[in-house]
Formats: C-alpha cells, sequence, structure tokens
C-alpha cells in the first residue's frame, strides 16, 4: 500500500478563474490534478495567497476524487483588500501537504 500513496505525488492546481462579485469580494473557481487514491492519499484543500505568503482563504476538500481527475471547485465571497492586485492557489495533500503546481492570476477588476 504504501508504494500507491507515494506513486500519488503533490497536487497541483492547473486552472483559476477569478471574478470580483463586490468591492472587495471574489469568487475562485479552482481545477487541481491529483492522483487520488482514497482516503490516505488525496487532496484534501487548497489556499489562495497574497504575494507575501499570508493565506486569505481556504477551501478545504472533505473527501478523495478518485474517479474525478482533475477536479474544479469553487469558493465563494472571499474578501481580499483592494492593496492586493494578484494572488497565488496552492493545493495540498494529505501526504506531501503542498509542493505542487501553483497559479497566480491577476484580480480582475470588474
Amino acid at each position: 500500500m504504501f508504494g500507491t500513496v507515494c506513486l500519488a505525488g503533490e497536487a497541483d492546481v492547473t486552472e483559476v478563474a477569478v471574478e470580483k462579485t463586490g468591492d472587495t469580494l471574489y469568487d475562485f473557481n479552482v481545477t487541481v490534478l491529483h492522483q487520488d487514491s482514497g482516503w490516505k492519499h488525496y487532496a484534501n484543500k487548497w489556499e489562495i495567497l497574497d504575494s507575501h505568503g499570508k493565506v486569505l482563504a481556504t477551501r478545504t476538500l472533505y473527501h478523495p476524487h478518485v474517479n474525478e481527475q482533475p477536479f474544479t471547485r469553487t469558493l465563494a465571497d472571499v474578501v481580499i483588500p483592494k492593496n492586493i492586485k494578484s494572488v497565488t492557489v496552492r493545493a495540498f495533500d494529505s501526504v506531501h501537504e503542498y509542493g505542487g503546481r501553483e497559479v497566480s492570476v491577476v484580480l480582475p477588476l470588474k
């Protein structure tokens, strides 16, 4: 079983779509790719970070997505201060934590 867990690798963010919904509110649609192998090794969250690495929001993923790869999940009404112009999104998995592909995006003005 340990070999299967190691083969799954780290979780990668493959796409991020952002919509501005209010003065400082944004909706994020994030696509993650990870070879989930079950409850012992799966992508379990993604985070939105500012340019200093401060976590602005987290979307917890409560179960494996073994048969749904890649998968997209939404996090709505994320408050991002006006002075922040871009963010980075990174994914985690239950074994390696973070370390896979991250995606940086410029926030829309409208």
